[in-house]
């Protein structure tokens, strides 16, 4: 695939975007305090986690320094080994995923956990039909 394909482009973006989210919520931050360190505005960390900004490689290097991870891994390079990280990633950029799985995780009874996924499977399966 050329490096100048613009829907390989923003495949890239996107999945740059998911894995800085993730990673900063992991660790606590806000978007405000991810913009703070990296000396850019809150609504730039906004565009970056949409995918909507490319990121310049001397903040992608500051982001991957601030978050505690690599730059490899905020690419894409370097995964936890499986190969479908970056369909998982690609997913959670999606606005609301991440909070519909952090929603599902704090749900304690796991029969309620198991009816939220079979309605949420039963509107996927509405939709597609």
């Amino acid at each position: 695939m050329d490096i100048r394909d613009p829907t390989r482009t923003t495949q890239m973006e996107l999945m740059i975007g998911a894995r800085m989210r993730t990673r900063r919520r992991q660790l606590g931050l806000s978007q405000s305090d991810l913009a703070e360190r990296l000396g850019v505005s809150f609504q730039q960390v906004q565009k970056y986690e949409r995918g909507a900004n490319r990121i310049a490689a001397s903040t992608l290097l500051a982001a991957a320094q601030t978050l505690g991870s690599s730059v490899g891994w905020l690419v894409g390079e370097e995964s936890s080994g499986r190969d479908d990280d970056d369909d998982v990633f690609r997913a959670l950029s999606r606005p609301g995923a991440l909070e519909i799985l952090e929603a599902f995780n704090a749900i304690p009874d796991v029969r309620l956990r198991a009816a939220l996924l079979a309605l949420a499977r039963e509107m996927a399966a509405s939709a597609a039909a």
